[in-house]
């Protein structure tokens, strides 16, 4: 094992120039190991900035002084760079030194808005529905109704697709109000929406695809999700038609990840004429696309656009949760796979987790088969759009100057701020404050040029939202 110290400073960034700038990290290539150097280099530098070893605006060595230090190639520490550049780790400008990333993904996650020990006086968070009205009296007359009438053959591991009446009334659900085209046999139950992701590309990688265009901005986590199953991401950047699919040709990757319905965080929907010129990108380029039918269910000044799956279901792989519908901590997603995946994808969850939890499928089956799904979404769809209503109306009034960007639909908004504002600087008077929220820096790999607060409305009360709303406007104005 060739165990090397590597002096990050002024040893050999040639940018810097203050004196006793050098820290070190002790970097271990494994000649001998079965993973690549380059997997071992992108490996241990992620962990050094998870680990907080390298901090926010941290320069690291220029590519040819960290090959010479490790004795590899160029190529090798160039090829790390990028990957860890694409995945948000770290900034990357020709002529300068490479840097951490100061929204390097362990430090964008929703976790860090507020201290952990501390509740937010005001939640603006974009990624949580309503939780405390999740219908729990519903719930429990579901689950025990199901738990009841299950045989006995129910309690055994099963399919690993998931239960039979699970996807049979996953399938005819989403055949009804997404459009999706597919039978129970296509349908997976999964863990969330975070598992189906990492199946789909876990076999993705095993059918020798390498790269994966993710849009950007967007989830830091999705990235995340994506790197950690070997699959590269390579950003393809987002505007008011959703996915730029010229930059997406351009990029050429194997599969994509797009988001048609809502983006996130830029709130736009993925315009008729784009959709076509995907698919027809996707029959070309023999690729796969990841539909994340993110918000789908929550439009408010229409009715929403049917999922693409339903166009080419051999072409498109369906997913989805009841996290936003419901509550994250259920734990129930969904994948709809082309037919080619299906058994692959029965192989990776036999051998990762055998098959997925049971009983709450049941009973997700039987709040579904009994309407209590409509229902329950017809009630959240009135009190999020009257939520949405007040959110605008106080940033109207209190904020005129800042742009509301976005269809009415989801669960957050993207205001875009003033000119002169800076988002650095309301986020953090703002976390001072105990406002939880984020800006759009934070979920883009390369910078958009444009300072932005992503703003949820679903859990604070239309009082507290109101009160929010002023209380950014007094720091905006600061």
């Amino acid at each position: 094992m060739a165990t090397v110290k590597v002096h990050f400073g002024t040893d050999f960034v040639d940018q810097l120039t203050e004196p006793n700038t050098a820290r070190e990290l002790l970097v271990e290539l494994d000649r001998g190991a079965q993973s690549t150097l380059a997997s071992q280099l992108e490996g241990q530098l992620r962990e050094a900035v998870r680990d907080g070893r390298l901090t926010a605006g941290s320069a690291l060595p220029s590519t040819r002084a960290l090959a010479a230090q490790l004795g590899v190639s160029r190529g090798l520490v160039v090829g790390a760079y990028a990957q860890l550049g694409a995945e948000g780790y770290l900034l990357l400008k020709r002529g300068a030194a490479p840097r951490v990333a100061a929204t390097a993904p362990t430090q964008t996650l929703i976790r860090s808005a507020i201290p952990q020990h501390q509740a937010p006086r005001h939640n603006l968070l974009p990624n949580l529905p309503d939780y405390a009205a999740f219908p729990r009296d519903r719930w429990l007359v579901s689950y025990r109704r199901a738990l009841k009438a299950a045989p006995a053959r129910e309690l055994v591991y099963g399919d690993p697709r998931g239960a039979e009446a699970a996807r049979a009334a996953l399938v005819s659900y989403l055949g009804r109000v997404r459009g999706v085209s597919a039978s129970e046999e296509h349908a997976f139950v999964c863990g969330g929406f975070a598992q189906a992701l990492r199946l789909l590309c876990a076999v993705l990688r095993r059918e020798g695809r390498e790269t994966i265009g993710v849009e950007d901005p967007g989830h830091a986590v999705i990235r995340g999700i994506v790197a950690r199953s070997g699959l590269r991401p390579l950003p393809v950047p987002v505007d008011a038609e959703g996915i730029d699919v010229d930059a997406l040709a351009a990029a050429s990757p194997d599969a994509v990840l797009v988001s048609p319905a809502h983006q996130f965080p830029t709130g736009s929907v993925l315009s008729p004429r784009r959709r076509a010129r995907l698919l027809e990108w996707a029959e070309r380029r023999d690729a796969i696309v990841a539909e994340d039918d993110y918000d789908a269910e929550f439009r408010y000044d229409r009715a929403p656009v049917g999922a693409v799956q339903g166009l080419a279901p051999d072409r498109v792989a369906y997913l989805g949760s009841a996290s936003k519908t419901l509550a994250p901590a259920l734990r129930l997603g969904w994948l709809v796979a082309p037919s080619h995946l299906v058994q692959p994808l029965v192989e990776e969850v036999l051998f990762s987790v055998i098959a997925p939890q049971r009983l709450e499928q049941l009973a997700f089956a039987d709040f579904v088969e009994h309407g209590e799904l409509d229902r329950h979404l017809r009630r959240m769809r009135l009190r999020y759009r009257r939520r949405r209503d007040v959110l605008v109306g106080a940033l109207e009034r209190r904020l005129p100057d800042v742009e509301v960007r976005g269809i009415a639909a989801g669960l957050h908004v993207l205001a875009v701020l003033p000119a002169g504002v800076e988002e650095r600087r309301v986020l953090q008077e703002a976390r001072v404050r105990r406002i939880a929220l984020t800006g759009l820096s934070e979920h883009a790999v390369r910078p958009t040029g444009e300072q932005a607060l992503v703003l949820g409305y679903a859990v604070s009360a239309e009082a507290g939202l109101r009160a929010a709303v002023k209380e950014l406007a007094d720091i905006v104005s600061a």
